[in-house]
């Protein structure tokens, strides 16, 4: 069960559903809601740029290394729901391989939904590599349902880009390293403007220096870790950036899920 802590702000803004999961001021399907009216985009390109992570209260973002482990029921429902109102999901290759992803295949409750909405049955998985370390053969790609892009720099291996370029589409976003800004205006130019990022804490640093991030959905887990794990976000340089609330839920679990907008 999730229920509401505060009042959101906007009127698409996250709020308790019928079936106990987030949805908007429109929708009883229990998905994910729009951004807020009074939000603007980051970039002035239309699209929207939203991270998920979970933290526990002393702000480790993973436990054994790895983020679902932190995550509890509350957790997991919002995280399948974010995916339904994506048009593009936004992976890192080591986050995609540490917490072992498969194919970016929805379930047939969330596809009914967004055919319902006018969206394509699936969102397109899109994968950022600076060195093309992913397994062409792995579920990501056989399984695909649409065809995945991988972002990558020029410099990359040529052998890697042509086993990568028979089942993606490898699109160079920097000379050396991957340009966040270049990847957000490529996702906006294929019309993937709700773009869905989870991660990891090195894209989520890169993103958040390059000045492109829009939203932040957090969830905290009702847990202490200790150890050494590392926080959400992981950049050389800091990037101080103001954001605003804009909900807040408690899940029966205990957790928070936070939802917050560049201010």
């Amino acid at each position: 069960m999730l229920a509401t802590y505060a009042p959101p702000l906007g009127a698409s803004a996250y709020r308790a559903g019928a079936d106990g999961g987030r949805s908007g001021g429109e929708d009883a399907g229990g998905a994910d809601p729009r951004v807020s009216d009074s939000a603007d985009d980051s970039a002035g390109d239309g699209a929207w740029l939203r991270l998920n992570f979970v933290s526990s209260l002393d702000g480790a973002a993973t436990r054994e290394g790895l983020s679902g482990g932190l995550g509890r029921g509350g957790d997991k429902r919002v995280f399948d729901l974010q995916r339904r109102w994506a048009d593009v999901v936004l992976v890192g290759a080591g986050t995609a391989r540490a917490e072992g992803y498969g194919a970016m295949a929805l379930d047939d409750e969330a596809v009914a939904w967004r055919r319902a909405q006018g969206l394509a049955p699936h969102p397109v998985f899109a994968l950022v590599t600076g060195r093309l370390d992913l397994d062409p053969a792995s579920p990501i790609f056989a399984e695909a349902p649409v065809r995945p892009l991988v972002y990558t720099v020029a410099s990359a291996p040529a052998e890697a880009r042509s086993a990568l370029s028979a089942v993606a589409e490898v699109v160079d976003a920097g000379e050396t390293s991957v340009d966040p800004a270049h990847v957000r205006a490529d996702l906006a130019a294929r019309g993937l403007l709700r773009i869905h990022a989870e991660g990891g804490p090195s894209l989520f640093g890169a993103f958040l220096t390059a000045g492109v991030v829009d939203e932040l959905c957090l969830t905290i887990a009702p847990t202490v870790e200790g150890g050494s794990a590392g926080r959400i976000a992981h950049a050389d340089a800091a990037a101080p950036t103001d954001m605003r609330p804009a909900s807040v839920l408690l899940s029966g679990d205990g957790e928070l899920l936070l939802r917050h907008v560049r201010a």
